[in-house]
């Protein structure tokens, strides 16, 4: 008898121990799934706000370019409702190409643009974080500088439509030369690739199909030539 009841007290030790143990356990995963949680909300907060603080210097530098551009286009007589601004300084994985508003004075539509592969291969993306500006026939080299978009016309790539660009500056005299065209490119990515980048051709800004659509739609109805400055 009395051995049975002091298996029992055993067995009720055992058992309290054994739910101490697990109640220490439970507690510990929870504290430790709050701080996971609170790490993975704090992450979060801190990628968005780098995320907004790098839209925001976008957007100002474009603020920036578009007052000069708007000064350009009065003094130059081409149109001054609106413009397109390349900016070459973005990794070619985000969205580097936009529509300037000067009448809203912002950007109304954006898109992703790809530049000159250089010496690197064709079609790669070798050079998404530095490419090599020229104006060289042949170098097969995106070049800086504004252009006066011209004449609309038949393209292989993308939608099928290109515009003829005149080089209006020293470092881009020689586009119409060197064929260099406004056009879209179907392997150009409709969304942000970055870090990778999108695949690189001999120069021209080609950028992707549905940018160029809404492109496409607004030079369809202008009565002046419209400015593309293409900048780093």
């Amino acid at each position: 008898m009395f051995k049975n009841k002091k298996r029992n007290r055993i067995s009720i030790s055992l058992f309290i121990f054994e739910a101490y143990k697990t109640i220490i356990i439970i507690t510990r995963y929870r504290e430790m799934k709050s701080i996971k949680f609170i790490f993975v909300l704090l992450f979060t907060a801190s990628f968005l706000s780098l995320k907004k603080d790098s839209s925001t210097s976008i957007f100002i530098r474009l603020k920036q370019k578009s007052a000069e551009a708007k000064a350009y286009c009065k003094s130059h007589n081409l149109n001054t409702n609106f413009c397109l601004l390349i900016d070459m300084s973005l990794h070619s994985g985000k969205k580097r190409a936009f529509i300037w508003s000067f009448d809203k004075d912002t950007i109304i539509a954006s898109g992703m643009c790809a530049h000159g592969c250089g010496t690197k291969p064709w079609g790669e993306t070798q050079s998404k974080e530095k490419p090599v500006f020229s104006n060289t026939p042949d170098s097969h080299c995106s070049s800086l500088g504004k252009y006066k978009i011209g004449k609309r016309g038949y393209s292989q790539w993308g939608i099928n439509v290109n515009y003829l660009l005149h080089g209006l500056e020293t470092t881009n005299s020689n586009a119409l030369k060197r064929q260099i065209v406004l056009h879209s490119w179907t392997d150009v990515s409709e969304k942000e690739t970055y870090p990778e980048g999108v695949p690189e051709g001999w120069g021209c800004p080609a950028v992707n199909n549905e940018f160029m659509k809404v492109v496409d739609a607004k030079l369809k109805n202008v009565e002046k030539p419209v400015l593309l400055w293409i900048f780093n």
